[in-house]
């Protein structure tokens, strides 16, 4: 029988997304979660194991036996997860391209921190850096999008969306994973996982409204100072999704990358953005 996959973070979008598939293919997962009722919520089975990350004797007795462990939950917790884990076991864990970004903030602190913690460890595995994901059950980056171009006549972007995006689908970033689980890696390592090509933002933002079944947007260029202040605004908008003030910011740089070791390494070929936008509105959202 093959050895079950212990998953770290089962009960999140990319955890559950990744525990259907391997269940699908008759693999068994034994989730590792902080709320169990979550869990059981998805309808899935599996052996599941409550730990919070933050408790190391509860990580390392949910741990107990891995030979392949997944993490799904964010970065910052890899130092924790390596002193856990079984010394043989194979590591796939999630980071995030929000490394890469030229505002420094938690997230990204904290993902740099996991990565050279894994780095240093000398332990067998990966660390995929997805960029931004959507598709997911619940996911709320192209869905809030769309709720927001629903209500807006008018969507300011700052340089007027010429900044550029690779977003990745969930069911690749599934696949990531299950390339990487298979994968004999030697010693530790780090690669970025991405769409297939990058696109301006206004164009993303127009394959959204297109796939949305929504009017072509009207997209006015707007200095990012204002749309910063604007941002802080949302929280006291009940018909606004609530935009934080850096996701503003990060809409004037680049987030473009060579996806070179996805296809070589993984032999994954993402899916174009207008496959992916398709499939994320035909799928039912909760």
């Amino acid at each position: 029988m093959t050895d079950p996959v212990h998953v770290i973070g089962a009960s999140g979008r990319s955890g559950l997304a990744l525990c259907r598939s391997l269940l699908a293919d008759g693999i068994p997962v034994v989730p590792v979660v902080r709320n169990p009722g979550k869990w059981t919520a998805s309808g899935l089975t599996g052996e599941v194991r409550q730990a919070d990350l933050r408790a190391p004797d509860a990580l390392r007795s949910a741990l107990d036996g891995a030979s392949r462990i997944v993490s799904c939950a964010h970065a910052r917790h890899t130092p924790a997860i390596i002193a856990a884990a079984p010394a043989s076991a194979v590591l796939v864990l999630l980071g995030s391209t929000r490394k890469f970004t030229r505002w420094p903030d938690a997230h990204g602190n904290g993902v740099l921190a996991g990565e050279a913690a894994l780095l240093g460890s000398g332990r067998i595995g990966v660390m995929l850096h997805p960029t931004m994901i959507y598709g997911a059950q619940g996911e709320n980056n192209v869905q809030r999008l769309a709720s927001l171009l629903r209500r807006l006549p008018v969507l300011p972007l700052p340089g007027g969306g010429r900044f550029l995006v690779q977003p990745i689908h969930q069911a690749d970033v599934t696949r990531c994973i299950r390339a990487a689980l298979a994968y004999q890696w030697a010693g530790p390592n780090a690669v970025v996982i991405a769409g297939p090509e990058p696109v301006r933002y206004a164009d993303f933002v127009r394959a959204v409204a297109a796939a949305a079944g929504l009017r072509k947007p009207v997209i006015l260029p707007f200095p990012a100072g204002p749309l910063i202040l604007a941002a802080r605004l949302t929280k006291h908008v009940a018909a606004l999704p609530t935009i934080q003030p850096q996701e503003i910011r990060r809409l004037v740089e680049d987030k473009a990358f060579e996806i070179g070791p996805m296809r070589d390494l993984l032999r994954v070929e993402p899916i174009g953005l207008a496959k992916g936008l398709a499939l994320t509105f035909a799928a039912p959202h909760g």
